[in-house]
């Protein structure tokens, strides 16, 4: 305990020294986020700092092996890292694909030579990644996927589309499923490959969401040549990837239910629009329940805590992933309902000082529902896996 209490009080004064200003104050928008890749522009030389100085640390990916330039901690100190930032609002410095995703996915499953070559570039944000798996007849029933790879000797030839590729058109490479061998069961015969977005017969085109902006993109392969150790795992055994990852995925999307470091609380927001009285929201009813919120917001946060510890244990993830991400995407949306509430009629402006951030979030939130498997799949996989009811 007295080694525990002594990182805390060095964590809390290297926050201190070392996070800038900007870097904790609440976020606007999702633009404040850092996604680093070679095609970022920092917003500001505050954002820049941050992400430089916690990636030097290990920080950014806190309990990946030292040896890969991940921070090294325990579980404990990790918590203990969260709670500090959490103290002083410090945002998240890096936003990425590779860090809740691929990476996890790298450490379990891929050569010594893979992970020396990727996961230092994930951690310091020097590679924004996306993720290439839905296609236009392959969403929830996702190896059902037609994307095809074929040997060309010394490299893999790709021809096929993607759908719903969040920010394929700012990401420098992406992880993909392929299709290598059509005459097995669709979940046998996918590999799991790596290529570089500016490869030849790559291309993509943006999908306009209801919100006026959006993250995802067609995607298209036309005779891309992919080398051969781009290969992650056992060729055409990558379906045993593809669901470890999207354990991953499905934790990612749940954690929206979370308002995370550098985000206003909702009791924060409705006292500043709505004001107080006898140190109390004035509004009765928007007080309970935004109340009931937060305290909903708090169990989840616990459980998000306890499952994390299962996982790092050595009990895994697995079907518990269901249950973040269907309740917290629920949640996120119930978020949204009640800021929209707080902000009344002037909510609905899109043409604020903060480019209408809450209408298109609002707007932005049903789609939690959906992406990364739909909340009906996930309920499904609940009824099976966890409480054991018969199909």
């Amino acid at each position: 305990m007295e080694q525990l209490d002594t990182f805390r009080q060095e964590t809390r004064d290297w926050l201190e020294a070392n996070c800038p200003e900007d870097m904790r104050q609440p976020m606007r928008s999702d633009e404040d986020q850092c996604w680093g890749g070679r095609k970022w522009v920092f917003q500001s030389e505050g954002q820049r700092l941050w992400l430089e100085r916690m990636a030097a640390k290990g920080w950014t990916a806190p309990r990946w092996p030292a040896e890969y330039g991940g921070g090294g901690l325990s579980g404990a100190e990790a918590k203990v890292l969260g709670e500090e930032m959490a103290r002083i609002g410090a945002r998240r410095p890096l936003s990425s694909f590779g860090l809740d995703m691929l990476g996890p996915a790298l450490l379990l499953y891929a050569t010594e030579e893979q992970k020396q070559e990727y996961i230092p570039d994930i951690i310091n944000g020097k590679i924004r990644w996306c993720q290439g798996y839905s296609e236009p007849n392959a969403g929830s029933d996702l190896a059902s996927l037609r994307t095809k790879a074929e040997d060309m000797g010394d490299h893999y030839q790709i021809n096929g589309s993607k759908v719903w590729t969040s920010y394929a058109d700012k990401a420098d490479w992406i992880f993909c499923l392929v299709r290598t061998d059509f005459d097995c069961p669709k979940h046998e015969g996918i590999s799991f490959l790596l290529f570089d977005m500016t490869s030849e017969g790559v291309s993509t085109k943006p999908i306009k969401l209801i919100s006026g902006t959006s993250p995802f993109c067609e995607t298209f392969f036309d005779n891309v040549q992919v080398p051969k150790g781009q290969l992650v795992g056992t060729l055409n055994k990558g379906w045993e990837i593809a669901k470890y990852l999207l354990t991953h995925e499905r934790t990612m999307i749940g954690g929206f239910g979370l308002a995370g470091g550098g985000m206003k609380g909702m009791g924060q927001m409705a006292a500043a629009k709505r004001g107080k009285k006898d140190g109390r929201l004035r509004d009765a009813s928007l007080r309970a329940e935004a109340s009931s919120f937060e305290i909903d917001e708090m169990a989840f946060g616990l459980t998000i805590e306890r499952i994390t510890d299962e996982t790092k244990a050595g009990q895994g993830t697995g079907a518990s992933s269901s249950i973040l991400k269907m309740y917290g995407t629920e949640l996120n949306k119930l978020r949204q309902e009640l800021f929209m509430a707080i902000g009344s009629t002037d909510a609905l402006n899109f043409d604020t000082d903060s480019k209408g951030a809450l209408v298109r979030n609002w707007l932005r939130s049903k789609a939690n529902s959906i992406e990364g498997g739909t909340t009906e799949v996930q309920l499904n996989i609940i009824a099976k896996r966890i409480l054991g009811l018969p199909a």
